[in-house]
Parts: structure tokens; sequence; C-alpha cells
């Protein structure tokens, strides 16, 4: 791969070039080190195709766009993932057409596929079974409490979790809240329930500094440990689904709940650092209820009026 104007017929220079333009466009963008790890397994499987077929990436069309695309739905992938991928890869397009090195993005003309913005992948839980989670919790200790007391009660991301300090931590017009970094690089921050203060009290025991979650040695904790964690207690909880639950499934359900209570939608798209409403509406499984139509209250309106 060659990013300086190519002349015809020349010859794709080695992968390690590619790698390279790839960390460029990575650090060109404010994303946690999870996503520039899929997004570096998105493109390293894109040019590997490229590859098994002699295509130089710097020439292919959305044509060949699309025959990978087909290629990677026949493994199975849902929809959401293949478009996913092919989000990244027109990231990635995008950073090379900026450089010069593409005359387009041959993924914009791709036919991506369609997703259904009413359908998420994450199993989420009910309120009792978030219940049962955090008795779990408390039986198995002062970490375990704190964490998915957190997780519960304010619907983080495992990245946002795991990267917090204990210095992010404080007080701010008379309410507990932690600061972060929210995904796109965004500063966050939000309340702390007075559960989850309690239980980081109880948890860090005076500790005043370093990340807020830690190994038993001492080093950050890692998402892999959380997930471990939130399955094991899910499954003591006796919780059916608790192979296939996630840290997103107390997130999803932190939502979820939040709008079955009457928070309004803005509330809990701030709350969850959504920036498109769409995703956050998702999470609100009772919105097709005909009790909600806004016929009702129209016509109810209408009935005052005519009353008075």
């Amino acid at each position: 791969m060659n990013l300086v104007p190519r002349q015809s017929g020349s010859v794709p220079a080695p992968l390690s070039e590619a790698e390279r333009v790839t960390e460029a466009w990575l650090a060109n963008r404010r994303l946690s080190e999870h996503t520039r790890s899929a997004y570096r397994r998105d493109v390293a499987a894109w040019l590997g195709w490229c590859a098994g077929r002699e295509l130089d990436p710097l020439r292919a069309s959305f044509l060949d766009v699309n025959a990978y695309a087909r290629k990677i739905e026949s493994s199975g992938l849902s929809p959401a993932s293949v478009a996913r991928k092919l989000s990244g890869l027109s990231s990635w397009y995008t950073f090379l057409a900026k450089l010069g090195a593409v005359p387009a993005n041959p993924v914009a003309g791709a036919d991506r596929p369609a997703v259904d913005r009413d359908h998420s992948a994450t199993v989420g839980l009910s309120p009792e079974e978030v219940d049962g989670l955090l008795a779990a919790a408390e039986r198995d200790g002062p970490r375990s409490r704190a964490l998915i007391t957190v997780l519960a009660d304010l619907g983080l991301r495992v990245s946002e979790l795991i990267g917090l300090d204990v210095e992010d931590l404080g007080f701010e017009r008379g309410h507990r809240s932690v600061r972060f970094v929210g995904k796109g690089g965004r500063a966050r921050r939000r309340v702390l329930t007075e559960p989850a203060g309690r239980a980081l009290d109880d948890y860090l025991g005076g500790r005043a500094e370093g990340p807020l979650f830690v190994t038993s040695t001492g080093g950050r904790l890692d998402r892999h440990a959380v997930f471990r964690l939130v399955r094991r207690l899910a499954r003591e909880a006796g919780i059916e689904s608790w192979e296939r639950l996630s840290p997103h499934s107390l997130r999803h359900s932190f939502a979820t709940a939040a709008r079955s209570y009457g928070v309004a939608l803005e509330d809990v798209q701030d709350a969850m650092g959504h920036a498109d409403p769409r995703t956050t509406r998702r999470y609100d499984r009772d919105r097709h209820n005909l009790d909600r139509d806004p016929a009702y209250t129209i016509a109810a309106a209408r009935a005052r009026r005519e009353a008075t």
C-alpha cells in the first residue's frame, strides 16, 4: 500500500505499511482501546480478503466491498455486526481519501445491510434479576458489591467503568459524582447514588488514588474480568440466561427500567451518553403500547375545552 500517487501497474506495498496507516487513522480518532482493537481486526480482515484475491485495496470498488459484505454475511454474522464492520472500513477509507491515497471511499456506494434499530442482541435483566445479582455481589465481597452497584445504578459502559480512577470521584453542588471519559472521548459526569457511594466507600477503605477497581495484585481490572464476574454472580443468583449475560446487560436494564418508570427519553439519552435518540428508544420496550397513544391526550384536552 503506497500513500503517494502511483503509476498504473505498480505493486502494492507490504502489509506493514497498511498497519502503519491504520494506526495513523486510529490515532486521529477518539476511541476506546476496545474499539481500536475491533477496528484493527476489521481492517486486517478486509486486507486479508483483498490479498487472497490479489486485489489492491487502494483500487477496490463498491462492487468489491459488496462481495466482501456478502462473504462475511454468509459466515453467520448478524446484519448489525456486518454493518458495524463496514462502518469502520468506511471511516478508514475516508481517512485514506483525505490523504489522497484513494480517489473516493468505495464503501460509500456499497450495499450495506439494513439494521433494525428496535432490536438489540444484548440480553437484558428484569428489575428482580438485577436485585438478585446485587444480592449475589454483596455476598461475594466489597469489590463485587461496589462494581455491580455502579453498573446497575449508573448504566456505564464497561470501558467507562474500568477506566475510572479513585480521583474521578467527587462532590458537586451537593451531589456525590463521578467524572469519566465517555464514547467519542467526551468528558462526562454522573451522580453516584447513595447505595453506589456507600458500596464504593466500603470497598476503597480510605484508598485515595489509583485505578478505582483493581485486581488482587493492585493492577487495573480489565473488561474480561468484569465479564467473568457478571456471569459468575448471575449463575450464583440463579439467573437462567447467565451464560449470555455481559456487563452491557446491566446497562441495557438501566435504560429499560428508567423508561418504564417514566424517566424522560432525553434524560435517559443524556445519562447513557447516546448521540442519537433512536439508540435510546430501543430500550423503551413499552413505547408501542396503545395506552400511550397521544391521540388519547389530544382527545382528552379537547373534551376539557368543550366542557368549559
